[in-house]
């Protein structure tokens, strides 16, 4: 029988106010620290030689490290939209691609998302760093007025970001809607189709270039440095690389100031160490593996602070830290900024950033929450940051609405390191760009890996274009693999396995129509 009672405005309230208190004690601030192209073997917990990351290395002493951790995606964007939305991104554009600096808002208004989903938990939600997943309305944001719709309209109560990368144009800072220290006698204008202004370009006048580029990056240049689009204006809001890490890490350290009273959610993207790779001049030097190496210890130094702050504020018992990559790293992604150093990025992982092997999108992952996740413990369960939504929820209480974030799944015992029975997931589908039906995907099943046709390549150009060299031969075939037998992928056992490969499309098939494969229905 249905109840037809009406509830009082006041008692609403009152409800309301009283779950926002037992809320605020008994779940913690949380922050995502979302590192950029950070390869599984780039940090020293996780085996690297060349360059130390004793702040990392410690949130992994004092928390929880994860072996089989992935990124929705093995490239930029498509990871990103699937973070927040909780939805693979090849299911539909946009978002599916590698988003130009100019791209209008990939997130729909409206939708379900996981900042949105924290602040209707009662938490006041923060974004600084990268974006990258497109701003405005259609034919891009209006750099010179107030940009809408924008992050803001997603979730966030605060944002400060830039809107791409920092090898793509507009190279500036944006606060909210609007661009920071932007002249309105000097108008922004930005071009992805052909060349605008007067501006030097690296095409044109490489002797200006402070660092060359090896493919691709020769237009418009800022800073000595050849970016990916035009762009022309907007002089005194230009960033410098340099100052890059020292101000998302000075914006997000105040962010934590500004809330220290309430719950937060504070997911801090940084730029590092995408190109152009422009440390501080401080953290020259600092490593044994070059500029690439130096833009590591940067990273690890803002994570430090980030620390540091924590504590100074008595918050740091009451904060769950989690650290990961948005895809698996790569060395040369179009400038000289490399050296010849035997640093393998990606550990004995097969593939780079733009790859369905291993090396494309199994990343670093760190959980910290001091007295809830076991210090110095290791997790080999699979795990996706696609999951974050759907674990936070079960954190904080929160339900997902029918239909939102179909693809996360709750993996918050295995983030606890609680006991259970059944891991929350046991399928997982990889990509790089593009959408479902058009481009090659991979699927994990358990210890069995299976890349369909055209996909098995170490890395590719852009998300869903051709690969740089040419296709090779074992790639035109589905590509099979145990991983637990063949961890770096140097067998195909597909002809040995019929039946399975069999299968394992067809799971693909039933994953990609239904949102859930049957094993992670929740």
């Amino acid at each position: 029988m249905k109840s037809n009672r009406v509830i009082p405005a006041a008692l609403v309230a009152a409800l309301s106010v009283t779950c926002l208190a037992a809320q605020t004690a008994t779940t913690p601030n949380i922050i995502v620290i979302l590192a950029d192209d950070i390869g599984y073997g780039d940090l020293s917990c996780y085996g690297a030689k060349l360059v130390q990351t004793p702040n990392l290395d410690r949130l992994a002493k004092e928390g929880r490290r994860f072996t089989d951790a992935h990124s929705p995606a093995a490239s930029c964007t498509p990871s990103r939209r699937a973070l927040i939305t909780g939805r693979y991104s090849w299911r539909q554009p946009p978002g599916a691609h590698i988003a130009p600096g100019d791209e209008a808002i990939t997130i729909k208004p409206g939708t379900f998302t996981l900042p949105g989903m924290l602040r209707q938990a009662g938490y006041r939600t923060g974004i600084v760093g990268k974006w990258h997943l497109g701003l405005g309305t259609e034919g891009g944001p209006d750099w010179n007025g107030e940009i809408k719709p924008s992050t803001l309209d997603l979730g966030f109560d605060y944002s400060f970001i830039m809107a791409a990368t920092g090898d793509r144009v507009p190279t500036v800072f944006i606060e909210d809607r609007h661009v920071v220290g932007l002249d309105p006698a000097d108008p922004i204008k930005v071009s992805y189709k052909e060349k605008i202004g007067e501006e030097p370009t690296g095409a044109e006048n490489p002797e200006l270039l402070t660092l060359r580029h090896t493919h691709g990056h020769d237009m418009t240049i800022v800073n000595g440095v050849g970016r990916i689009g035009w762009m022309t204006g907007g002089k005194s809001a230009l960033w410098k690389d340099e100052d890059m890490s020292d101000t998302f890490t000075k914006k997000a350290l105040e962010f934590i100031e500004r809330e220290k009273t309430r719950p937060f959610f504070l997911y801090f993207a940084t730029h590092n160490i995408h190109v152009p790779r422009v440390p501080h001049p401080r953290h020259l030097g600092k490593s044994q593996c070059g500029t690439r190496g130096d833009a590591i210890v940067e990273l690890d130094e803002a994570v430090g602070e980030l620390l540091a702050n924590l504590e100074r504020l008595g918050l740091a018992d009451k904060t769950l830290v989690i650290f990961s990559s948005d895809n698996g790293g790569i060395m040369d992604d179009g400038y000289e900024d490399v050296g010849d150093f035997e640093h393998p990025c990606n550990g004995t992982l097969r593939g780079y950033k733009g790859s369905l092997f291993e090396g494309g999108h199994r990343v670093p992952m760190i959980a910290r929450w001091p007295g809830h996740i076991p210090a110095g413990s290791t997790c080999d369960e699979l795990v996706t940051l696609l999951d974050l939504t759907a674990s936070l929820a079960a954190l904080t209480g929160q339900v997902i609405p029918p239909g939102a974030a179909i693809d996360s799944c709750n993996v918050l015992p295995a983030l606890l390191g609680q006991p259970h029975d059944k891991p929350g997931r046991e399928t997982f589908v990889a990509h790089v760009g593009g959408v479902a039906g058009k481009v090659p995907l991979a699927i994990r099943q358990g210890p069995w890996k299976l890349i369909t046709e055209g996909g098995a390549r170490p890395s590719f150009s852009d998300a869903d274009k051709s690969n740089r060299t040419p296709m090779p031969d074992e790639a035109r075939e589905p590509f099979l693999v145990n991983l637990s037998d063949d961890p770096s992928e140097s067998k195909n056992v597909a002809p040995d396995h019929p039946g399975r490969v069999r299968d394992m499309k067809r799971l693909l098939g039933e994953i990609v129509a239904e949102g859930h494969g049957p094993a992670d229905k929740r």
